[in-house]
């Protein structure tokens, strides 16, 4: 039997709790600027700190125009099409929890298209670990999804958020392995602040109340999020096969709802509880070499 340390450990589970706070920073923030706003400023602020990091750091920038083309596509399709269409979702009424169910859907997308697009075999143990990882999902959510409030245009939304997570996840892996993490990274946060920029400017109003929580949610999620989680993420996707990798999404809904409980008093019921336990149960079969 294979020997787990804690250093394969820690990775994965830092991963996991950051990536949860996206959906607790959205609910923090949204209230005092709109999603594009919000975004726009998290992006310039992120940009600026790794470029900075970057050069302070030596780190190589890509050389070719074909390498910077693929930084673009990725940083476009996992920070520009995920994110934004995970804000702009919960900003029109769908609730995080539907939201995250939603996009839980990645790793068997991930798994479909691992298989011709990178020669990756998955395994019947792995491919029961997704449906069992999914179904955990579902039954940690099922209490808050009320889709009849929501609006189609916001579950479309989630949706085009799960395809661009799962298209960035395989771009990443597939061109951008020797990619530096520091210099690639600020590439893609660039790219991505002048998409958000663009459509601000476009269809929101440049207003903001700088409130203390608008403040904590815009500072954890450039701290935290942009430069912790993605830096993780970038760096398990390196280290890992895409599958056993994309598995990893589904421990963030039942995260996400411990947190929820701590911070907003949401309830957890046995059903939830429950959901956990198999959730966990699936990742660790879909994650096994």
């Amino acid at each position: 039997m294979p020997r787990v340390s804690f250093r394969t450990v820690l990775p994965p589970a830092v991963f996991v709790f950051l990536w949860s706070t996206g959906f607790i920073v959205a609910k923090l923030g949204l209230p005092y600027a709109q999603s594009g706003v919000f975004l726009t400023l998290r992006y310039w602020l992120a940009a600026a700190l790794l470029g900075l990091l970057a050069l302070l750091s030596a780190a190589t920038w890509p050389r070719r125009a074909a390498d910077a083309g693929h930084c673009a596509v990725a940083g476009l399709l996992m920070h520009f099409v995920y994110i934004g269409g995970v804000f702009t979702s919960i900003e029109r009424g769908l609730p995080a929890g539907v939201s995250a169910l939603i996009v839980s859907l990645q790793p068997l997308l991930t798994a479909i298209a691992a298989g011709p697009l990178l020669g990756e075999k998955v395994t019947r143990w792995q491919w029961l670990g997704l449906v069992l990882g999914l179904l955990g999902t579902a039954l940690v959510v099922w209490e808050k999804a009320q889709l009849g409030a929501a609006s189609a245009v916001a579950v479309l939304l989630s949706v085009t958020a799960l395809l661009g997570m799962t298209a960035g996840t395989l771009w990443q892996k597939r061109f951008l392995g020797g990619m530096d993490l520091r210099a690639g990274t600020a590439v893609q946060y660039i790219v991505t602040a002048l998409a958000y920029t663009l459509c601000t400017l476009l269809f929101e109003p440049l207003r903001v109340a700088w409130t203390t929580d608008f403040t904590i949610a815009l500072a954890w999620s450039v701290l935290a999020m942009s430069v912790g989680a993605v830096t993780l993420l970038l760096w398990l996707i390196r280290h890992g096969a895409a599958t056993g990798v994309a598995a990893l999404f589904y421990l963030v809904p039942p995260c996400t709802a411990v947190m929820a409980w701590l911070l907003f008093d949401e309830r957890l019921g046995t059903l939830a509880l429950l959901g956990m336990a198999v959730t966990v149960v699936g990742v660790a079969l879909a994650t096994r070499r």
